[in-house]
């Protein structure tokens, strides 16, 4: 594994509110999650971990306090940098899939490279890619499926690659099997496993203990704080 760092945080402070009405979503988080980590983040509700998200996945900026992604401190960034960040180095991968009902599964995985109005590849190379991503996941029979007529397990493989096609430094999973039954949910945390296997930087954000356990390291946030840092050693299988 690399030691290069690909997040570091520190000081993270996000706060909302005003006056006598201000919460600390986040007080003073310093973590650094290294190339080629599977690292996940856990915490209870208002733990701080899905504003934690928002802000390593370029949804949102910090108060205060330093984010510095892939050698690039992006912390005062504004809305538009942050975009064209976010479209380039995070794959993103949510619990409700988020897929476009009318766009079929190859057309979901190339719209990420829709976006990025720097890419110079012709409409052929685009799709090119978009296939390969989907071999890799495991579907590349269901190219031309709509999202209706997949399984929640194939929707979210599709996500996954739809994740993968711009070559990110990062893939966050947004409680990733949170809408799947226990099956299909360790069949995505397998895939997740062999996609980190092959170089992968993974960031899983989780309140089910089951599931961090997945991940070499584990970040536990409690009101808005690191709580602990855990190393897993072996990643268990099922």
């Amino acid at each position: 594994m690399s030691t290069q760092a690909i997040i570091e945080t520190v000081d993270l402070k996000k706060i909302y509110g005003m006056g006598d009405a201000t919460v600390a979503a986040l007080d003073g988080v310093s973590i650094q999650i290294q190339a080629g980590e599977f690292v996940s983040i856990i915490g209870p509700s208002g733990s701080g971990k899905s504003t934690l998200m928002h802000i390593l996945g370029c949804l949102s900026r910090p108060t205060s306090g330093q984010y510095i992604l892939d050698r690039q401190d992006i912390s005062n960034l504004d809305n538009k940098q942050l975009a064209a960040i976010r479209n380039k180095k995070i794959g993103f991968v949510f619990q409700a899939y988020n897929l476009l009902s009318r766009t079929t599964a190859i057309r979901n995985v190339m719209l990420p490279l829709m976006y990025d109005r720097m890419d110079s590849q012709t409409q052929a190379d685009k799709e090119k890619l978009a296939r390969e991503m989907l071999e890799k996941v495991g579907l590349g029979d269901r190219m031309n499926h709509m999202p209706q007529e997949l399984s929640g397990g194939q929707q979210q493989r599709v996500a996954i690659a739809r994740a993968l096609v711009n070559n990110p430094v990062m893939i966050i999973g947004d409680e990733p099997t949170g809408n799947l039954d226990s099956r299909s949910g360790a069949e995505i945390l397998k895939l997740f496993d062999e996609i980190h296997e092959q170089g992968a930087t993974i960031v899983i954000v989780t309140h089910d203990p089951q599931i961090a356990v997945y991940a070499k390291r584990t970040i536990a946030l409690h009101d808005g704080r690191v709580e602990s840092i855990t190393h897993n050693g072996h990643r268990r299988k099922q």
